[in-house]
This record gives structure tokens, C-alpha cells and sequence, in this order.
């Protein structure tokens, strides 16, 4: 048997429970699977997105989700055959490549669980309950979904916060240790899998029959609102995600455009062009082919397929004669499951390797700024 240094102080004996073992909550907002859960889902996504936007009254939450969950209705089951959204299960896929290529190096350390923002029973709260239950004591936050910024992975941190609010116990915080991972709009090996995502399609679909001069490409982004209640929504993040991958590709095909996937919500100032102006551009620039890549999502949802073909059978009336082709995201690729886990696998490290800090909810004491409490030392004040 190998002795280890111990890693605590005296005054805080280290628990021979959690602090060598990390929990990995990857976080995605989670779609519906029943058509019942439309209005909860809305009325969720309202109070913790559309809230920090739009000038929307709280009270209007409950009727207005009801009201959209009548449209959203309309559109998955009627426009699209009764569709059922893939997201969760593909989620769950990543969830179980991402622990896999985690535990390879790790071993039983580490363990990955996933959280939706809007779908029971695997809300954040109930995750890191039974994140708590199983003895974890030290966390990584991996927002996956959306591959942008504080905005959208914010709300991760948000309902976080809430749930270990709730889960708090008197005295000595359960929770010692944290990380976070907040996008990955700037990782190489992601940039390059997107191009070569779009290489591949271009070769086996297109190649044969076109100019590379005459096909567009539509990088599509998450949309962000311009203006979030002094929120940073994204907008820098996911334009630099686009132009890395358009630098990858702009030398062999000449026609790239982002291509924003936006609400269409009222009053709302969104990101220009959306992804229907943006092919309709490159068709007027002589495009004759155009393929829609989502590089902002990492995950399939009703935003990538449904309003990516509402997209496309609109530029259809309108251009009958251009070649349209939809492609995935990077969903369950191997490749990508291992490139997530070496994203997470620094912060694991760190983590395994730091003390654990003993944090006390009940020390924390607002300071107020020039207010000096009574001190009975002569008078001498500290200034700092």
C-alpha cells in the first residue's frame, strides 16, 4: 500500500466520502416527448430565457405558454406528422460516449449525469439531488447544448444556484469543490469536425454535379437578441465560432454565410441575417446548392430540424431550381464525445487535485461599502 500525503488540515478532517470522486452534469435544455408537457415546458422556458429579454409581464407566463403550446401543437404534430423531438435521446447518447471516454481514464471517479432545463424528472434540482444522495462532493457544470455563452449556459449556472440553494443543509456546505465549462465556441478540434463535417457532405452529395464556386454554405448559429437586460447573450461567442469555421472552408467555397436561428419573437432585436436571408443571399450571389450546417448546437432539437425545414420548403416556393441539404449536428459522433471529455478532463484534474473547501452559507455577511463597524481599538481605521 502506497501512503498518501494527507490533504486536509488538522482543524478540518477531510470526509472519507466524496472529495476523490467528481460528478459531471452536462446541462441541456431537454424538449418535450409527450404534447400534454408543451405548456409547463413554455412557461419554464419563459420565466428562465424570455424573461431576460423581453418586455414581457411575469403574470402573462401561465396564458401565454398555453397560448404557444397550442402553435408549437399545430406545428409538431400536425405540419410534422406527429413529430417527437430526438433531443433527449441523442442527449443521453452523449451523456453515456462522454462518461465512457471519462471512466477510460478515470476510472469509477468519475460519473456523468445529465440535466434538462425544462424536462422532468431530470430538472437540475432533481439531479443534484441525487447527485448529493450518491455522495459527490465536488462538481463540474458542462452546458452542452448551445455553443455559445453566460447567456444561454448562464441559465445553467442559474438553476444550479436554486437547486444547491434548496439543497443546502445547516452549517458546512455538501458541495467542496467546482467547476464550470462554459462553451467551447473556441476549441480547434470543434472547428475543424464542423468544416469537415461540411467537407464530407460536399464531396459525396454535391462534388459531382456542382462548382464549388456554386455552392453556399449557411453556418447556423443560435440567435441572440441584441439587447438581453445588460446580459452578454452570445453574440460575440457564436460570431467567432462562425468565423473560424468559415476560415476553414472560405479558400475552396468561395459562398459562406452565417445563418442565425432565431425566435421570432416581437419587439425583439435579433441577430442579422437569419438563416432564410442568408441562403436567400447566396442564391442571388449564383449559389445553386446551399447546405445548412448547425455549428451553434451540439445536440439535435426542434430548432435544427423543424425550423430548419420550414427554412427550406419557404426557399423552395421562392427557388424552386437550388439543390437544398440539411445536415446534422454533431450529435453522438465519436469524435466528439471524445473531444468533449478532454475539454472536461483539466477541470477533473483540477479538481481531484485541490484541497476541499469548506464553504459555511451561514458566514456569508453582505459588506457594505464605507461602513465601518464599531471598533474599541482608539479609533484606527483600515482602509483597504
Amino acid at each position: 500500500m502506497v501512503a498518501t500525503p494527507e490533504k486536509s488540515h488538522a482543524t478540518a478532517p477531510a470526509q472519507a466520502t466524496g472529495n476523490d470522486r467528481v460528478a459531471v452534469l452536462l446541462m441541456g435544455y431537454g424538449e418535450v416527448e409527450s404534447y400534454e408537457d408543451f405548456a409547463n415546458y413554455n412557461e419554464q422556458a419563459l420565466n428562465l430565457l424570455t424573461a431576460k429579454f423581453a418586455p414581457v409581464p411575469t403574470w402573462i407566463y401561465p396564458p401565454l405558454a398555453k397560448l404557444l403550446a397550442l402553435f408549437d401543437r399545430h406545428e409538431w404534430d400536425h405540419q410534422h406528422d406527429h413529430f417527437v423531438s430526438p433531443h433527449n435521446a441523442i442527449f443521453e447518447e452523449q451523456r453515456a460516449g462522454i462518461e465512457k471516454c471519462l471512466q477510460a481514464k478515470w476510472g469509477n471517479q468519475i460519473q456523468v449525469f445529465k440535466a434538462f432545463n425544462f424536462c422532468a424528472p431530470f430538472l437540475p434540482d432533481q439531479v443534484l439531488e441525487e447527485i448529493k444522495a450518491q455522495g459527490f462532493d465536488k462538481l463540474l457544470i458542462y452546458p452542452l447544448l448551445v455553443v455559445d455563452s453566460i447567456f444561454t449556459s448562464g441559465i445553467a449556472v442559474e438553476q444550479v444556484n436554486l437547486a444547491l440553494n434548496k439543497l443546502a443543509d445547516d452549517g458546512e456546505h455538501w458541495v467542496k469543490g467546482q467547476r464550470y465549462i462554459p462553451s467551447f465556441y473556441n476549441e480547434s478540434a470543434y472547428i475543424k469536425l464542423m468544416a469537415q463535417m461540411v467537407e464530407e457532405k460536399i464531396a459525396t452529395d454535391l462534388a459531382s454535379a456542382y462548382l464549388p464556386s456554386q455552392i453556399g454554405i449557411v453556418l447556423m448559429n443560435h440567435g441572440c437578441p441584441h439587447k438581453a437586460k445588460g446580459f452578454t447573450s452570445g453574440i460575440v461567442e457564436s460570431q467567432a465560432l462562425y468565423d473560424r469555421v468559415r476560415d476553414e472552408l472560405i479558400n475552396r467555397y468561395a459562398l459562406i454565410s452565417v445563418g442565425w436561428l432565431n425566435h421570432d419573437t416581437p419587439l425583439i432585436d435579433w441577430t442579422q441575417p437569419n438563416a432564410f436571408v442568408a441562403a436567400n443571399n447566396l442564391i442571388d450571389l449564383g449559389a445553386k446548392a446551399i447546405v445548412f450546417m448547425p455549428i451553434g448546437f451540439a445536440t439535435e432539437n426542434h430548432e435544427t430540424l423543424l425550423d430548419v425545414d420550414h427554412i427550406i420548403h419557404a426557399l423552395q416556393r421562392k427557388h424552386s431550381e437550388v439543390n437544398y441539404v440539411q445536415m446534422p449536428c454533431v450529435n453522438a459522433r465519436q469524435e466528439f464525445m471524445e473531444m468533449a471529455a478532454d475539454w472536461a478532463n483539466p477541470q477533473i484534474a483540477e479538481l481531484l487535485a485541490e484541497q476541499a473547501v469548506a464553504v459555511n452559507p451561514q458566514m456569508a455577511v453582505p459588506h457594505t461599502p464605507g461602513h465601518h463597524s464599531h471598533d474599541h481599538d482608539g479609533g484606527h481605521h483600515h482602509h483597504h
